[in-house]
C-alpha cells in the first residue's frame, strides 16, 4: 500500500462525502416528485416536500438556452446582434480545489 499524506487523505475523504451529500439531495428530490405517493403523506410531511423542493423562481435558470459550445454562442450573437453571457468555472464541480 502506498502511503497518503493525511492532509491528501481527508481532503479525499471530504469531496467523497460531499460527492455523497449532493447524490443523496438528487435521490431525495427524484423521490418526492413522485406524485402517488405525494399524495399519500400527511400535512406536515407535504409541508416538509414543499420546503426542500425548488420553487418555479429558483428554477427559473433552467429555463434559459445554455449553449455548451462557445464558438456556436459566438456565431449565434453575431447574427442576433446580443452578447455573450460566460459562465466560467475553474476547480472541481463540487467545489472541493
Amino acid at each position: 500500500m502506498i502511503p497518503i499524506r493525511k492532509s491528501l487523505k481527508s481532503s479525499v475523504e471530504a469531496k467523497i462525502t460531499i460527492g455523497y451529500f449532493y447524490l443523496m439531495k438528487w435521490l431525495l428530490t427524484a423521490l418526492l416528485m413522485v406524485q402517488p405517493v405525494h399524495s399519500e403523506w400527511s400535512k406536515e410531511d407535504q409541508s416538509v416536500v414543499q420546503q426542500i423542493l425548488p420553487t418555479t423562481k429558483e428554477s427559473a435558470w433552467l429555463t434559459i438556452p445554455w449553449r455548451t459550445s462557445l464558438w456556436e454562442a459566438r456565431k449565434e450573437a453575431a447574427k442576433s446582434g446580443k452578447p455573450i453571457y460566460l459562465w466560467e468555472m475553474d476547480g472541481h464541480p463540487l467545489g472541493c480545489t
